[in-house]
């Protein structure tokens, strides 16, 4: 068996609608040795994607076909843990006392990626020992932020966090505090920290090899491309976030792995987080 994430196309679709093509599934999946874990319903994007332990994509369409004949336009195999560290859980949830159990997470996810600036010649010049305290300062402070603003650290990379957000908004209000905290934490220290961020968001298949492939390759790169002490974020961001007031454009850039310039947008802070 196989762990395999599908795509369905389904505007115009309700999450009654929805909710009652997966109970359809689970009504047959043990006739086809498949087992439907969880799915999730963006409804503003008209977007379905299911999870499902099958024995390969084939019979986790035959469900589909059979059940309600809504079959996948894409079907990826990926790793159990990878979802579980994106998303959180990979069963359906208890719904609350009173609350419908078609009010499902939509998958979209903000992806932020920390670096501490200059660690390879910081670590050079002040010996692993002190380089890794303030590696250490670094995670206390993201960490922090995460937890007070709704992020979920997915892992670690050396040098910074790699975290993922249900709400673009709380993603980069969390940036914000971030360098909120460092100024704070640089005021009273004389080794500075300085990070930058990036930050992209999207849905749980941006491409048919790669779990969240573009999504974080996307925040990764810009993160890479920010100065010190800034945070670069997508145009994706940038919509989504809902106050144009709070980013300045900047030029686009010609990141790795992309083959067009990216527009991308500095976060700027309103003046209480400058405090």
């Amino acid at each position: 068996m196989a762990i395999f994430m599908d795509r369905h196309d389904l505007k115009g679709y309700s999450a009654a609608d929805v909710a009652e093509a997966h109970r359809k599934d689970l009504e047959i999946q043990d006739q086809y040795g498949v087992k439907f874990l969880t799915y999730w319903f963006d409804q503003q994007r008209g977007t379905t994607f299911c999870l499902i332990d099958a024995p390969d994509k084939e019979t986790a369409q035959c469900v589909h076909r059979e059940a309600h004949g809504h079959v996948a336009g894409e079907i990826v195999e990926v790793a159990l843990s990878a979802v579980e560290a994106f998303l959180g859980r990979i069963q359906d949830p208890e719904p609350p006392a009173g609350h419908p159990q078609d009010d499902k997470d939509c998958g979209h996810r903000a992806i932020m990626f920390t670096d501490i600036v200059g660690s390879t010649e910081m670590t050079a010049r002040l010996g692993d020992r002190m380089a890794t305290e303030l590696v250490r300062a670094h995670d206390s402070i993201v960490r922090r932020c995460l937890n007070e603003f709704g992020g979920r650290e997915v892992k670690h990379t050396g040098d910074g966090i790699m975290a993922s957000f249900a709400s673009t908004k709380h993603a980069v209000d969390c940036a914000t505090a971030i360098h909120r905290d460092f100024r704070r934490y640089n005021s009273g220290n004389a080794e500075p920290i300085h990070v930058r961020i990036g930050l992209d968001c999207g849905e749980p298949v941006e491409d048919s090899n790669d779990l969240f492939g573009t999504t974080v390759q996307l925040a990764a790169r810009l993160c890479s491309a920010a100065a010190a002490d800034q945070t670069l974020v997508s145009e994706n961001v940038y919509r989504e976030h809902g106050s144009p007031d709070a980013f300045t454009a900047t030029k686009r850039r010609r990141l790795k792995g992309f083959s067009r310039p990216v527009a991308a947008f500095q976060c700027a802070p309103a003046k209480s987080a400058l405090r």
